[in-house]
């Protein structure tokens, strides 16, 4: 029987809509045709981490592919069935562990046994949502929906040396409808500064920033220096924990970069955040789309709606019987709401 085709095109968005389309296709058995991968992107095509993705994907499904190369703009991916087991892969550059695993994540939950998922690369990249986003906010989102899984992160690896390394432990599940429309109250907040290799004022200047810009306790400042084995790196984290979320947001050193550069980047989209009145800051909401997609259901409420949030639904509708409606209810406050059609 011919199996059905999903055609998209990538230029509605960049690496997201590749690994959310690998997910759908290996829940759904559809054929993926996509083209013009990241194009808009100064460097499009497939980068070191998104052809991982890729080969991982397709070996977790027995999948057969055509144009996994680095740099191509045009794939096929033909799915067979999820497979349990354990897996390891590496993407042999800094390039995101995370983006690789969220990419398995969603099918994996669908396969007929557990899984151990262990990946190699960076942990702490500048455009991807660090390990600790993934323990913090994401995965207990996920939990709270059903999923059995839980993340380690064995190294550290920053850019551009990589050399970290995640292991993911994943069981068969089946998701609820999870809404998060309310943070709650608040109930801790804390920022702690990751160093390897590098100079330790470094993460003194970035937690006096935050001491200074948020007002956070001294106790709660925490400098962590690693075994300079892992560096050169450093990356800044913001926590806020409320009753019914914890939100993290995250600095990435950089050689280009002032430590107090570093810090104010987290801290002006905590703080976008905390003004809104939104319950999930921009990077869970995109990232809870496929959860609740699965889940036949769920609500949310967010400050925007973002690129990245669009092409997500785009792609998602494209693939399964559900459809997102979101509206405005203030100035700073979209509330986002999936509804299956099945």
């Amino acid at each position: 029987m011919k199996q059905d085709v999903i055609e998209l095109d990538g230029a509605i968005g960049g690496g997201q809509v590749l690994r959310s389309a690998l997910s759908l296709s290996m829940l759904t058995g559809k054929c993926l045709r996509i083209s013009n991968i990241r194009s808009r992107r100064s460097r499009p095509g497939l980068m070191r981490q998104h052809l991982t993705a890729v080969q991982a994907a397709a070996q977790v499904c027995g999948a057969r592919t055509s144009g996994a190369e680095l740099g191509s703009q045009v794939l096929s991916f033909e799915p067979g069935p999820i497979r349990g087991g354990d897996y390891r892969f590496a993407i042999g550059t800094a390039g995101s562990c995370t983006l690789v695993l969220q990419t398995l994540l969603p099918a994996l939950l669908k396969a007929a046994q557990p899984c151990r998922v262990n990946v190699s690369g960076g942990t702490h990249n500048p455009l991807a949502p660090p390990a600790d986003f993934l323990q913090q906010a994401w995965l207990p989102q996920l939990r709270r929906m059903g999923a059995r899984v839980e993340l380690q992160v064995l190294r550290h690896g920053f850019v551009p040396a990589g050399g970290g390394e995640l292991e993911l432990f994943v069981q068969p599940s089946t998701l609820q409808p999870l809404h998060l429309c309310e943070r709650g109250a608040l109930l801790g907040r804390r920022a702690w500064a990751l160093s390897a290799g590098v100079p330790e004022h470094v993460a003194e200047r970035e937690l006096r920033r935050v001491f200074d810009r948020l007002g956070m306790a001294r106790e709660n400042l925490h400098a962590v220096q690693l075994d300079e084995q892992y560096g050169p790196g450093n990356v800044l984290l913001l926590e806020f924990v409320f009753e019914h979320l914890t939100e993290l947001f995250s600095g990435i050193g950089q050689n280009s970069l002032r430590a107090e550069s570093v810090a104010d980047g987290a801290i002006d989209q905590a703080r976008e955040w905390l003004a809104s009145g939104a319950a999930v800051a921009e990077c869970l909401a995109d990232q809870l789309l496929l959860p609740m997609a699965l889940a036949g259901g769920g609500s949310f409420t967010t400050p925007r709606m973002t690129d990245h949030l669009q092409s997500n639904i785009q792609v998602i509708e494209a693939f399964l019987p559900v459809r997102f409606e979101a509206r405005s209810l203030a100035e700073q406050v979209l509330h986002v709401e999936c509804h299956s059609l099945g």
